[in-house]
């Protein structure tokens, strides 16, 4: 079920390049281990190629040459895992919460052989961004995981100043940014851009929504402490 479509050869071939064959050993992961654990439906197996593998390789268009991406939610791996095979390139950390989906993808690393460039982070998107060592990114990018106001809260913390997430949403995508641009604002993002990848290639386009951190805001506990240490100095003089 995981064979690749003729039809779809030529466009695996542009987006995977020389490891079109760790595409094709992820892919039977997918339709195999992966629909077994309940990490893809399995009405979505025949589909593995054109909905999720193309469907995420499009967005390498967006992410620059040896940029380290964070692939929050991730799930099965997709988009991050994806990237990481058509884009040897990049560093990769899976960030996921789930001990059964953390199990696959750390697994589904080693069969690969992209123990060098891919790591799995087991934990939410703020436990990433905590502690003395965070997880930071040029690029950050989520599939499927939460609405546009939710995801860049979550998201943009994670993504070095001028680095982005790149969320890859469907046919309401420009409605969501025209609702939640002021909420994206508020947590630092510029204006979302939306992108259509893949085009010419991949039918349809994957849609993208981009936006950039412009500016580090402070959490709101991180906000709330800030100003009970102020109130406690004016106190204390």
């Amino acid at each position: 079920m995981a064979v690749l479509p003729p039809e779809l050869a030529e466009a695996a071939r542009q987006l995977f390049g020389a490891r079109l064959d760790v595409a094709a050993a992820y892919a039977e992961l997918l339709a195999t281990d992966g629909v077994v654990r309940g990490l893809i439906g399995p009405r979505e197996a025949p589909r593995i190629w054109d909905r999720h593998l193309l469907n995420c390789a499009a967005v390498a268009e967006l992410v620059p040459i040896g940029a380290t991406v964070l692939d929050v939610g991730s799930g099965a791996g997709l988009p991050g895992l994806v990237l990481a095979i058509a884009r040897p390139d990049l560093t990769v950390t899976l960030i996921e919460p789930l001990a059964r989906r953390t199990a696959f993808l750390q697994e589904a690393v080693q069969a690969l052989g992209l123990d060098g460039a891919v790591r799995v982070f087991r934990g939410r998107a703020e436990e990433a961004t905590a502690g003395p060592e965070p997880v930071r990114g040029d690029v950050v990018t989520a599939r499927a995981v939460a609405p546009l106001d939710r995801l860049a809260a979550w998201c943009l913390p994670l993504a070095v100043p001028d680095g982005r997430l790149l969320a890859l949403k469907g046919a309401s995508a420009a409605e969501e940014i025209v609702e939640h641009e002021e909420a994206v604002y508020r947590v630092g993002g510029g204006t979302p851009v939306l992108h259509r990848c893949g085009e010419g290639v991949v039918d349809p386009p994957t849609t993208v929504v981009e936006i950039v951190r412009e500016r580090v805001v402070g959490t709101p506990k991180a906000t709330a402490a800030s100003q009970k240490s102020r109130s406690s100095r004016a106190r204390r003089r």
